[in-house]
């Protein structure tokens, strides 16, 4: 089962449920990935739709940072609700050790020697870590080793 059909097929659940805020956020995803299937012309395939989650995601964090710091209790609740349905459509994430051991695996690959080097060590790991690794920890962890 693709990740768009098993996402329509929590949306009915959820809806039979009357589970609001699931609802909710599985709606808005599904828009999204209409959204960018209508301005590319195009069927997503599992790795487009994974895409299109990590970026909802990464909007629902940055949202909850923000409400944090403007005290706003009642917003970050919602949006962490709605994280934790939007985490659910992601592969399993990679442990800390195996994200460092592939950032080994990448400098060591590209021969990266400095912190110009990081744009292909960045290149090489982006393709094999998406959806399994947060790139912001990823992009950290191949400055402070090429920095040493």
């Amino acid at each position: 089962m693709s990740l768009k059909a098993r996402i329509t097929d929590d949306m009915k659940a959820a809806m039979r449920a009357k589970e609001a805020v699931r609802l909710g956020t599985i709606r808005l995803l599904l828009a999204a990935i209409k959204q960018k299937e209508i301005d590319d012309r195009v069927e997503l395939d599992d790795a487009a739709v994974s895409s299109i989650v990590e970026k909802l995601i990464k909007q629902r964090k940055d949202s909850i940072s923000q409400f944090q710091a403007a005290g706003r209790d009642d917003l970050v609740a919602t949006e962490q609700a709605e994280l934790v349905v939007l985490q659910a459509y992601l592969p399993e994430q990679l442990s800390v050790a195996e994200v460092e051991a592939a950032v080994a695996a990448a400098i060591a690959e590209s021969g990266a020697a400095s912190a110009k080097d990081m744009g292909k060590v960045m290149g090489l790991l982006k393709p094999r870590l998406a959806g399994r690794a947060d790139m912001g920890q990823v992009s950290a962890l191949i400055k402070a080793r090429l920095a040493s």
